[in-house]
């Protein structure tokens, strides 16, 4: 497994398979390159925002573990075009996918993507 790679883990703290997931090393280990200082500001100024925060945990906890945009809508003071450019910048910071089905678009979390954040605040 490179530095550059993180293992991922079943819920019981199992191997996954050997499965891995890109991510950086944590900043205490080594100093991050350019681009992947790019990659992580881009994801970290995403979620920096309390709607878009909000908009994630709203779609890591729906059941399944996915949303469609007609139950994102309700819990926020904005209108639905805010709540759709919040969900574009999640999704273009790759922190989010989405899928359209028939005229709604479902949402869900990319695990990789949090995986990453998560191993670069770890402590050794």
């Amino acid at each position: 497994m490179s530095n550059l790679e993180l293992q991922v883990l079943g819920q019981d703290g199992a191997d996954g398979g050997g499965e891995t997931a890109a991510c950086c090393s944590p900043m205490v280990r080594e100093p991050l390159g350019e681009e992947a200082a790019v990659d992580l500001a881009r994801k970290f100024k995403a979620l920096a925002d309390p709607v878009r925060l909000r908009l994630l945990s709203l779609i890591a906890s729906h059941e399944g573990g996915e949303a469609c945009v007609c139950d994102l809508t309700g819990p926020f003071d904005v209108s639905q075009p805010t709540i759709s450019h919040h969900l574009k910048v999640l999704r273009e910071a790759g922190l989010v996918g989405s899928e359209r089905r028939g005229t709604w678009v479902y949402y869900w979390v990319l695990p990789g993507a949090l995986a990453t954040l998560a191993a670069l605040l770890q402590t050794p």
